[in-house]
């Protein structure tokens, strides 16, 4: 599929069908683009599609399938509207450093595909909102999962989600939000490497767990 120049083929991409319940359309909408004028439509379609196929079969449908209904905040990024959104400061990495990450047509310097989205989970808000704690979901996908990151931040508990291709990617959780277990935002994994052993995690997953309706 060539870049899209027309309505109509921005259309028919929208149209494609990343897994059971998302389509592309799902993920091309971006503040930066609405208000500074750049279209977020990627260059290599077919790259894009694949890596956000990927993104969306092994991480958010499966969430979604035990948690309910996700919402995402913001996912693709055109490579304009990424450095735009890195030039005015607005929670943008460079371009380089999100190539298979929000830039999901650009593959990594290793020649792998990847993608993200950050995402709120809806089913985690009523624990967050009387807690503070945004680890019990961040264990349960490191323990259920094959993310290659997430990365949390304060407002809705909201966090970006990635898959990578890369197979000598390591998984991390780093977050912008204390964690309460330790009052500091030191990272959860690092280089693949838990802070925690499996029945710690446990036991902060568990009363979240018990909680949901």
């Amino acid at each position: 599929m060539n870049k899209p120049t027309t309505v109509q083929a921005l259309e028919d991409l929208g149209r494609m069908k990343l897994s059971k319940s998302f389509f592309m359309r799902d993920f091309l909408y971006s503040e930066i683009s609405q208000i500074e004028g750049i279209p977020n439509i990627p260059d290599f379609p077919d790259r894009a599609l694949e890596a956000g196929r990927q993104l969306c079969e092994q991480l958010l449908e499966p969430l979604q399938d035990r948690f309910g209904r996700i919402a995402i905040r913001s996912a693709y990024r055109a490579p304009a509207v990424n450095a735009k959104g890195a030039v005015d400061g607005n929670n943008c990495a460079r371009n380089e450093s999100n190539y298979a990450a929000h830039i999901w047509d650009y593959p990594d310097a290793d020649g792998h595909l990847g993608a993200t989205a950050c995402i709120v989970v809806p089913a985690l808000l009523p624990w967050y909102d009387q807690t503070g704690d945004w680890t019990p979901l961040a264990w349960w996908i490191h323990d259920n999962l094959p993310y290659s990151s997430q990365f949390w931040f304060p407002r809705l508990a909201a966090f970006n989600l990635r898959w990578s291709g890369n197979p000598s990617t390591l998984p991390s959780i780093n977050s912008y939000v204390a964690n309460p277990h330790t009052a500091d935002r030191k990272a959860l994994v690092k280089n693949g490497v838990a802070i925690l052993g499996l029945e710690e995690r446990k036991r902060i997953v568990e009363p979240w767990l018990n909680s949901l309706p």
